[in-house]
């Protein structure tokens, strides 16, 4: 059966996320090293693990957790957007965790210093925002795949934080027939139903859709689980057990050109 629709993730698939979120740590953490001479490199790590666990520390956690919402997605959004109140709540504790995550970070390498944490958390947010970087093959796969097939953007996240990102990168979204946020869906990846609600919108059957992500344990695991066809984005060698076992890997995005062939082709 020919492939008549691709749905693609957007953090690390489309965009280099990894890459903005490493170099905002890396420039604010050269801004501590200036002013304090604490060792950037170990603020970044104290950092990423306080972060993690005070984040993990609110009521919202097991929300964020089911929407697919990161801790360092915390560092820098707003939350001012979706329909749920524990959006409402992240909304207001944003500000706090941001500035704490900094000042437990200097704490724990002996530094006490609170004005200096506020100063960190919102040059993050700035330093990160001023970093949409986007890997070179992207445009080139959309732009060869554009027309051929029906494009979804399915991606687990806040809706003003996933939709931010896309501004930051104007050019992408026109070249999605539609576009999923879990946040304002109600679920994230992996559960089965966001899949299943983008097979509807598009008007396709699962064994007509082809699944592309960079996460086994959101993107494939629910691609598998709705039997639409997954491909694993695995641009770093990353090893992984045979829990979750994607129908393709792949280095790069242009590789989908034959997996698609060797499915039917293109239904158009």
């Amino acid at each position: 059966m020919s492939i008549k629709a691709v749905c693609f993730d957007l953090d690390d698939t489309l965009l280099w996320d990894e890459r903005s979120i490493a170099e905002a740590f890396e420039f604010t953490c050269k801004t501590a090293a200036e002013i304090t001479g604490v060792n950037a490199t170990q603020l970044e790590e104290s950092v990423r693990k306080e972060a993690r666990a005070l984040y993990e520390s609110y009521e919202t956690f097991s929300f964020t957790k089911m929407i697919g919402i990161n801790p360092f997605e915390g560092l820098w959004g707003n939350f001012n957007a979706g329909d749920q109140p524990e959006f409402r709540a992240m909304e207001k504790l944003a500000p706090v965790y941001r500035k704490e995550s900094w000042n437990r970070g200097l704490l724990a390498l002996g530094i006490n210093n609170e004005e200096l944490a506020g100063q960190l958390a919102e040059q993050f947010g700035a330093e990160r925002r001023s970093r949409p970087h986007i890997y070179e093959e992207t445009f080139q796969i959309l732009n060869d795949l554009k027309g051929q097939v029906k494009l979804l953007l399915l991606t687990n996240g806040c809706p003003a934080l996933q939709q931010e990102k896309l501004d930051g990168v104007p050019e992408l979204a026109p070249y999605f027939n539609e576009i999923i946020i879990s946040g304002s869906f109600g679920r994230g990846k992996p559960d089965p139903s966001i899949f299943e609600h983008a097979l509807s919108l598009l008007g396709v059957k699962a064994s007509e859709a082809l699944m592309v992500g960079d996460k086994l344990t959101t993107d494939i695991k629910g691609a598998l689980s709705a039997g639409i066809h997954s491909v694993w984005v695995n641009r770093d060698g990353k090893t992984r057990t045979d829990e979750i076992i994607p129908d393709y890997e792949i280095k790069h995005l242009y590789e989908l050109h034959g997996i698609i062939d060797s499915l039917g082709g293109r239904a158009s």
